[in-house]
């Protein structure tokens, strides 16, 4: 008998604490970067960041909804920018849920709207970059996971 089963809990699956863990370090990157100005938003303009200079990109979030799972340019779109990321080891999650990556990053500071946040970059300007426990955290995530072939692993964000 577990110390669980005598407590009439369920066990807790062994990477839990790790995915909870990297939840709330994505969640406390996102406020960082915003507040720091190191925030890039949208597919469109992900992709022209990227394209205009990769080295200053830190870290790629690509979010989804179940709904948006069938938006084939949508795919296209996350594919190219994986690829573009594995090619230039910028590590990368997802997330499934957009409404909560809202509530984190909020409406767009200069006009108010609601950005597409299908795509997010972090981007580190300076060459010494910022150090951030959250990144450096979330590094370690995604490098555990690429040990288990887990190449873009999916984060759940906290409440």
């Amino acid at each position: 008998m577990t110390l669980e089963e005598i407590h009439g809990q369920e066990p807790v699956p062994a990477g839990h604490d790790r995915m909870q863990g990297a939840g709330k370090a994505l969640r406390e990157l996102l406020v960082s970067a915003q507040r720091r100005g190191c925030l890039t938003a949208g597919v469109y303009e992900s992709a022209k960041l990227m394209n205009v200079d990769a080295d200053i990109v830190a870290f790629c979030v690509l979010a989804a909804d179940e709904e948006d799972e069938g938006d084939i340019a949508l795919q296209i779109h996350f594919t190219l920018i994986q690829a573009f990321c594995c090619e230039n080891d910028i590590d990368i999650v997802r997330v499934s849920d957009v409404g909560k990556l809202a509530a984190i990053v909020g409406p767009s500071e200069e006009s108010g709207e609601p950005r597409d946040l299908h795509c997010i970059l972090i981007t580190n300007p300076n060459e010494n970059g910022w150090k951030d426990a959250a990144l450096e955290k979330l590094n370690s995530f995604c490098e555990e996971s690429r040990n288990v072939n887990d190449w873009v692993p999916t984060i759940t964000l906290p409440e």
